[in-house]
């Protein structure tokens, strides 16, 4: 699949990401991260690896959307799951009474 990750267009194939990761050390994860076989990887970690460039230089969503097209799984940051949506009192009654919820 081509890409294009910090302005440089990279071919990549799944099977030469997951080869290229083996045997690497995840770090820590603190940001998004990509699952790799049993590994959770930061995903500028794997844009570090497979392009060969400073991670400064591209951003955590170009690789994850690079990754995620590749077909694997990517997670945002732990703890940063949106908040909830919160309904008005009318909202919640109508949405208990099987009614559906307008849309503002």
């Amino acid at each position: 699949m081509r890409c294009v990750i910090a302005r440089f267009p990279f071919d990549l194939v799944k099977s030469e990401v997951v080869a290229k990761m083996k045997g690497v050390k995840p770090e820590p994860v603190t940001g998004e991260y990509v699952i790799i076989g049993r590994h959770h990887y930061p995903v500028k970690q794997v844009g570090e690896v497979i392009t060969r460039q400073d991670r400064r230089d591209f951003s955590a969503g170009e690789v994850t959307r690079a990754l995620t097209r590749l077909g694997f799984t990517c997670r945002p940051a732990p703890g940063t799951e949106p908040a909830p949506v919160e309904r008005t009192a009318v909202e919640t009654a109508s949405a208990q009474l099987g009614g559906a919820p307008e849309q503002g």
